[in-house]
């Protein structure tokens, strides 16, 4: 899985790629020459009091540390253009892949996971290919570089490398084993923790209102000490892994000494080929640990790269037709016909046999008790959902076969939960259509019964409001949701429980403010009040998802028990 990820996203980058093992190649070549120089200082400058041997010697060698140096920037500075790179366009295609997913979709793998996997996963991607054209790319050749070298220099004294390199592979092999289970549970623990801090802050109100800070707290304290406990695991066995290196470079260096010292007496090596090996078997061990830092790495980023790609490789249920249509006639009408929507797995279906027909310049109300389906009926017909069984027509054509994007362009949806984003109030307003001009915007607020309140602001419509629009009431934010989708002047206006925060006197003067704005437009309204509805052309009420009723308020009242016991209910409540 990592390697189809990384070659799926690198493959655009292989110039700047090229560019780092140049680069990187060029660096490692010129380190290595370095200790050969210094070798020949030392022989044949200082041995000899050759002042002159030292100076042209120690010359070329400035120029070519000088020289690996700009090497070393220039494959430094294309790894992380390379490594922001990737880690840009995974975020993108993953906000891609998202913002195609359906509701069915975001149940799967919920909120906190998606967000985990936009941020710590891909993190964990970039880093690796970070150390990977910075590190990987110079370990294999320091080392291979390192042995040659050290065996030109004195071949007796290189077979401490032949004892040293197993010992550190083996020890490195070792930690890793044991650091590996804990890696993919490391990211449930981080996904939990987010999912355990998201809900928190979303529901800080409730929180507080029931008096649940402690609890709240403890139970972010049990996710976070999971976390921790794991991250401490890998972090214990990560802690024996430099001083385990170092005792075996020391150790190699006591060895190099003591096998090049009897080389040295017995006339068999010079002094300056004893730096010079000391230097190389550094290099070799220091090849190692540096691929073994990429390698402690990998198995992580191999988790990450399959939680990337489940997301990735996970098609939408709700998906553009091949030869869909792009162009809808006119008068744009609104049909269900047989409609049935069953949850995966679940025992038995949301809605069965919904068949009704909207007309523009007519007002349809569907009213039921929680749990009869209302709100997943209202999703269906934008396609946030797709149908089961039977079929929605919107302007005669199935919206399977629409193009999502000119379906929705018809459809002016005030969700159950009234969502503003953080910005201004204009903003919030423009976002169905951009380019509104400030006089629609106050126009759709006198229609929301809105613009008293955003009048009174200091700002007026430049008002910032937070994330989620929780500066301002419920039945505010239900009114500029409202403004928000008149804005847009849709065909078909779907008002989910849109009136729910609204006061009665508001709520009445607000529908009868509708009535001329979407004389043209189908309006579809759910809603818990028969005061709301009792005015629409028509009633659709629902009974664990089945339609039970349909016809006016007067109608019903006559023909239909359901609907009648919800009006006594309400009537009883009120008394």
């Amino acid at each position: 899985m990592l390697v189809r990820l990384l070659r799926r996203f690198l493959t655009p980058h292989r110039g700047a790629l090229a560019a780092v093992v140049v680069l990187q190649l060029v660096s490692t070549v010129a380190m290595l020459i370095l200790p050969g120089l210094n070798a020949d200082i030392i022989d044949n400058g200082v041995a000899r009091g050759d002042i002159g041997y030292i100076m042209r010697t120690g010359g070329i060698m400035l120029v070519i540390a000088a020289f690996e140096v700009a090497c070393a920037i220039g494959a430094v500075y294309f790894a992380a253009r390379t490594a922001m790179s990737v880690g840009r366009d995974i975020r993108l295609s993953l906000v891609r892949r998202v913002g195609q997913f359906s509701a069915r979709e975001y149940g799967k793998f919920g909120a906190a996971s998606l967000i985990t996997r936009n941020t710590n996963d891909v993190q964990q991607i970039q880093m690796l290919v970070m150390m990977t054209c910075t590190i990987f790319v110079i370990a294999p050749i320091m080392g291979v570089g390192a042995i040659v070298m050290a065996l030109r220099e004195d071949r007796g004294t290189s077979v401490v490398v032949a004892v040293a390199v197993p010992v550190l592979i083996l020890t490195i092999l070792g930690l890793m084993a044991l650091m590996l289970p804990s890696f993919r549970v490391m990211q449930v623990k981080i996904d939990n923790v987010n999912r355990v801090l998201r809900e928190q802050i979303t529901g800080i109100r409730v929180v507080r209102a029931f008096v649940r800070d402690d609890s709240e707290r403890a139970r972010f304290d049990e996710a976070n000490a999971d976390l921790t406990a794991t991250a401490l695991r890998v972090g214990r066995i990560n802690a024996v892994l430099y001083p385990a290196v170092i005792l075996i470079a020391n150790a190699s260096t006591v060895a190099v000494l003591w096998v090049g010292g009897h080389r040295i007496g017995n006339g068999d090596m010079e002094i300056g080929s004893l730096t010079a090996l000391i230097t190389y078997v550094t290099q070799i061990l220091l090849a190692v640990l540096m691929a073994s830092f990429v390698a402690l790495m990998a198995p992580r980023a191999a988790v990450c790269a399959d939680r990337i790609l489940e997301v990735l490789d996970t098609e939408p249920s709700v998906s553009r037709a091949e030869n869909a249509v792009s162009t809808l006639s006119r008068p744009v009408t609104v049909d269900l016909k047989g409609v049935g929507f069953s949850y995966p797995g679940a025992d038995a279906p949301v809605l069965h046999d919904i068949t009704f027909r909207a007309e523009p310049g007519t007002t349809t109300a569907i009213i039921g008790g929680t749990g009869s389906g209302k709100t997943t009926l209202m999703r269906l017909i934008p396609r946030l959902i797709d149908v089961t069984s039977g079929s929605i027509e919107v302007g005669g054509i199935d919206v399977r076969n629409l193009d999502p994007a000119v379906l929705r362009s018809e459809i002016g949806v005030v969700p159950q939960k009234a969502y503003l984003f953080s910005g201004t109030i204009a903003e919030n307003l423009r976002y169905g259509r951009p380019d509104a001009t400030d006089d629609e915007l106050w126009h759709a607020l006198e229609i929301a019964q809105g613009a008293d309140f955003v009048a009174a602001m200091p700002d007026k419509l430049e008002t910032v409001l937070a994330q989620g629009g929780t500066t301002v009431s419920g039945g505010q934010r239900q009114r500029l949701a409202i403004a928000r989708a008149l804005v847009r002047r849709p065909s078909i206006y779907l008002f989910d429980d849109a009136f729910s925060a609204l006061d009665p006197a508001t709520d009445a003067r607000l529908r009868e403010a509708l009535v001329p704005e979407t004389r043209d437009a189908c309006v579809l309204i759910v809603a818990q009040r028969v005061s709301t509805v009792q005015d629409a052309d028509r009633i659709i009420v629902l009974d664990d998802g089945a339609v039970v009723g349909s016809g006016t308020h007067l109608e019903l009242l006559s023909d239909c028990s359901e609907y009648v016991e919800i009006v006594e209910s309400q009537r009883m409540a009120a008394v």
